[in-house]
C-alpha cells in the first residue's frame, strides 16, 4: 500500500507540513517513475508505505504518520536516467555539514508582537551587508552569522537607516560566497547559524537586546537551527524599527549543483548526449542556469518563494538580482512572471518592498501592469557613476572644471516619475568588490584614502546621496569611511573584512565620518523636504565646481536648499538664489565634521538672510560662503 492520501488534497502545500500525528509531502516530479519519502522515521528505507501518488500535475503526494519536528528525510526518485535521494525544493532547513538531509521543522517562532508596520517607501535609507563578513567575531573558525548581525542591530539603529538589505541568504554549496549561486532556495544558508553546541553565550547577549525593549526572552532551544535564527534577526529589526530586505535570485540558480540537488530533479534520461532539466533551460548566467520560465511549475516555485518569506520569515520586501536576465533570457515567459510575482506579492502583503535590479535601467520595471512590470522601484547607477566620476576628476591635483551639469542631470533620472521609484548610492557589493572599484575615500584621494582630501570628498560623496532624490542606500562601512575593497572570502582575504577594530580604539578620522553620516540620516528622517516629490536643479557652475538644488514636499513646502562645492579652496561671496526671502539656517555643514568640532571649520555661522536680488529664477538670493569640498544644507 501506498502512503495514505488522508490530509492531502488540492491545495496541499509542497514540500513537507506537520499535520495531525504525521506529516504531508508533495513534491513536483512529472517525468519520475516513482517518489518515497525516506526518514528517520523509516530508518531511511523505501518500503510500500512510504511511495508518493502521483496526481494529474505531476505532483507526487502523501500522508505519513509518525513524523516528528526535526527529523530528517530526503525523496527518494527513480527516473528515466538515474535513481536516488533528492533534496526537496521546498525544505526549510538542512542539516550541517552540506551536502546533507533535509529537516522537517514546525513554522512556529516566538515573535515579539509589538505591530511593526514597513516605512512608507519615500522614507527608506538603506543599509547593504553580507551577512558571512559584516561583523566576524569568531574568526578563523567561523564567519559571520545571522546572530552576529543582530547583535549589531542597535549601532545600525542609532546610524538612522531604516531598512536592512541582506545579500543572498538562501542556502549556497561552497563554504564562503557572494550568495549569487544558491541551490536550495527555502532554507537559510546553514554556515550563517551558530551551532547549538555555542548557542547560549550568544543567547544570553541577544536577550540583552530584548530586555533593553522591555521583551520576553528567547530560549536557547527556540533559536536552535539557521531557520529560527534568522527569524530572530527578523524580530529584533523590526523591535528597533528596521525593516529587512531579502536579496532573492530568481533568474538563474546554481554553479554546482550536485546530484541530489535541484538540478535534473525528476532524474530523466540522456537524450542525444542531452538531458532536458526540470527547473532550467540550457542557458547559462554566472556559472549557473537561468530558470525555464515558460513552465507555470517553475514560475509558481519562485513567487511561492517570495511568499513563503514574506509570510513565515515577516521579512519586508525583496532586491530582486538581474531582472534583465530574467526579462531577456527568459523571453517571452520572463516579464509575465514579473508581472505575476509583483501583482500576487501586492495582493500578498501591500506595503512589501520590490526592489529590481535590471541594467540597463528600465524605467518600466516599476510602471503597473499591463505596461510595465509592476515593481515598487529599481537600482540605477547615473548618480552613481556621475559621483563617482567627479571624485576621481576632482582628486586629480588641478583645477579642471568637473562634470556638475551632468551630476545634476543624474540626480533623478529620466522616465521616472515618483521619487522613491529609484535607488541609488555611490557604493555596492558589486561596485568595490576585490579587483574592481575603489571606495569612495580611496577614490577621493588614491595616494592616501584618510587625507583631508579623502575624508572630505568621500563626505560629499555619501551626503549627495543621503539628500538627493530616490532611496538612499548605503554598502557596509561606508559611514565609518572604510577605504578597502571587500571580499566574501574570509578564508584568503581576512585583511579586506571592515575595520571594527577602528570605531573600538577610537580612531578619530571614522569616528568623525560615523557621525557625519549618523547626523545627516537623522536630517534627512526629520525633514520632509529631503524626503519629498518637489525637486529642481538652481545652479551648476562646472569651472567653480558647484552644484545647487531645491527640495521640498509638493502643497506643503518644507523648502531645503543643497549646495555642493567640490573646490578644493573656500569660496566667499558666492551669491545663489534661493526659494524665499529672509532668515535661512545653515542646517547642516560636512565641514563641521572634520576633526570634530572643526576648530578651522568654514561656512556661514548657522544661518543667512536671503535678500530680494532675484537669481536663478528665484525672487530672492543670498551670498554664501562654500567651504572647500563640502555639502551644505538650509532650512527655514
Amino acid at each position: 500500500m501506498p502512503a495514505s492520501l488522508e490530509h492531502t488534497h488540492s491545495g496541499t502545500p509542497m514540500g513537507a507540513n506537520l499535520i495531525a500525528d504525521g506529516a504531508t509531502f508533495r513534491v513536483w516530479a512529472p517525468h519520475a517513475h516513482s517518489v518515497h519519502v525516506v526518514g528517520d522515521f523509516n530508518g531511511h528505507l523505501r518500503t510500500d508505505t512510504d511511495l508518493l501518488t502521483c496526481d494529474n500535475y505531476g505532483h507526487w503526494l502523501g500522508f505519513i504518520p509518525g513524523v516528528r519536528d526535526r527529523q530528517r528525510y530526503m525523496f527518494y526518485i527513480v527516473g528515466d536516467g538515474s535513481e536516488g535521494p533528492k533534496r526537496d525544493p521546498y525544505a526549510r532547513e538542512l542539516e550541517t555539514p552540506f551536502p546533507s538531509k533535509c529537516i522537517i521543522r514546525k513554522p512556529d517562532f516566538p515573535w515579539h508582537e509589538l505591530g511593526f508596520i514597513t516605512p512608507p517607501f519615500h522614507e527608506f535609507v538603506i543599509y547593504q551587508l553580507h551577512v558571512g563578513t559584516f561583523f566576524t567575531p569568531n574568526l578563523p573558525n567561523k564567519a559571520g552569522t545571522f546572530l552576529d548581525v543582530a547583535l549589531k542591530i542597535p549601532y545600525l539603529t542609532e546610524l538612522g537607516i531604516t531598512a536592512l538589505q541582506l545579500m543572498p541568504i538562501q542556502e549556497f554549496q561552497t563554504q564562503f560566497s557572494l550568495g549569487y549561486n544558491g541551490t536550495d532556495y527555502y532554507s537559510p544558508e546553514m554556515d550563517y547559524a551558530v551551532a547549538d553546541a555555542d548557542l547560549a553565550s550568544y543567547v544570553a547577549k541577544v536577550n540583552e537586546l530584548l530586555e533593553s525593549k522591555g521583551q520576553q526572552k528567547y530560549e536557547v532551544a527556540e533559536l536552535y537551527g539557521e531557520m529560527n535564527q534568522l527569524k530572530a534577526l527578523v524580530d529584533i529589526c523590526h523591535l528597533h524599527g528596521v525593516a529587512v530586505l531579502l536579496d532573492v535570485v530568481y533568474n538563474h540558480a546554481g554553479g554546482s549543483f550536485g546530484d541530489e540537488s535541484i538540478y535534473f530533479f525528476d532524474r530523466q534520461a540522456t537524450t542525444g548526449g542531452n538531458r532536458s532539466s526540470l527547473y532550467f533551460t540550457d542557458k547559462g548566467h554566472a556559472g549557473g542556469l537561468v530558470f525555464d520560465f515558460a513552465k507555470p511549475e517553475v514560475r509558481d516555485f519562485l513567487i511561492q518563494n517570495a511568499k513563503f518569506f514574506l509570510n513565515e520569515y515577516r521579512v519586508d520586501g525583496f532586491r530582486y538580482d538581474r531582472v534583465e536576465v530574467i526579462d531577456h533570457d527568459g523571453a517571452p515567459y520572463g516579464w509575465i512572471f514579473c508581472q505575476d510575482l509583483a501583482a500576487t506579492l501586492l495582493a500578498n502583503t501591500s506595503n512589501a518592498m520590490d526592489l529590481a535590479e535590471y541594467w540597463n535601467v528600465n524605467p518600466y520595471i516599476v510602471k503597473r501592469p499591463p505596461e510595465g512590470a509592476g515593481f515598487d522601484t529599481t537600482l540605477t547607477d547615473g548618480l552613481r557613476i556621475a559621483i563617482r566620476n567627479v571624485i576621481a576628476n576632482a582628486s586629480v591635483p588641478d583645477e579642471r572644471p568637473l562634470d556638475m551639469t551632468v551630476l545634476a542631470r543624474n540626480l533623478w533620472p529620466d522616465g521616472f516619475y515618483e521619487h522613491w521609484h529609484f535607488v541609488q548610492g555611490p557604493e555596492n557589493h558589486d561596485i568595490v568588490y576585490k579587483g574592481r572599484e575603489l571606495r569612495i575615500s580611496n577614490l577621493g584621494d588614491p595616494s592616501n584614502a584618510r587625507s583631508w582630501f579623502a575624508r572630505s570628498r568621500a563626505r560629499v560623496a555619501t551626503g549627495l546621496s543621503l539628500t538627493a532624490p530616490g532611496i538612499p542606500m548605503l554598502f557596509m562601512g561606508q559611514e565609518f569611511l572604510e577605504d578597502k575593497q571587500w571580499s566574501d572570502n574570509f578564508v584568503d582575504d581576512q585583511n579586506l573584512l571592515l575595520y571594527w577594530a577602528g570605531l573600538e580604539q577610537g580612531d578619530k578620522d571614522m569616528i568623525d565620518h560615523l557621525r557625519f553620516t549618523r547626523e545627516l540620516i537623522h536630517l534627512r528622517n526629520s525633514r520632509p523636504g529631503l524626503k519629498g516629490q518637489g525637486f529642481r536643479i538652481v545652479h551648476t557652475h562646472d569651472q567653480n565646481r558647484v552644484l545647487v538644488f531645491h527640495r521640498w514636499v509638493e502643497g506643503e513646502g518644507h523648502d531645503v536648499l543643497i549646495v555642493v562645492h567640490l573646490g578644493n579652496v573656500h569660496r566667499f561671496g558666492y551669491r545663489i538664489g534661493f526659494p524665499g526671502g529672509g532668515n535661512w539656517r545653515e542646517v547642516f555643514n560636512s565641514d563641521v565634521y572634520d576633526h570634530w568640532v572643526n576648530p578651522q571649520v568654514a561656512g556661514n555661522g548657522g544661518q543667512v538672510w536671503a535678500d530680494t536680488q532675484p537669481l536663478h529664477e528665484f525672487n530672492f538670493s543670498a551670498s554664501l560662503v562654500l567651504p572647500a569640498n563640502s555639502l551644505l544644507v538650509f532650512a527655514r
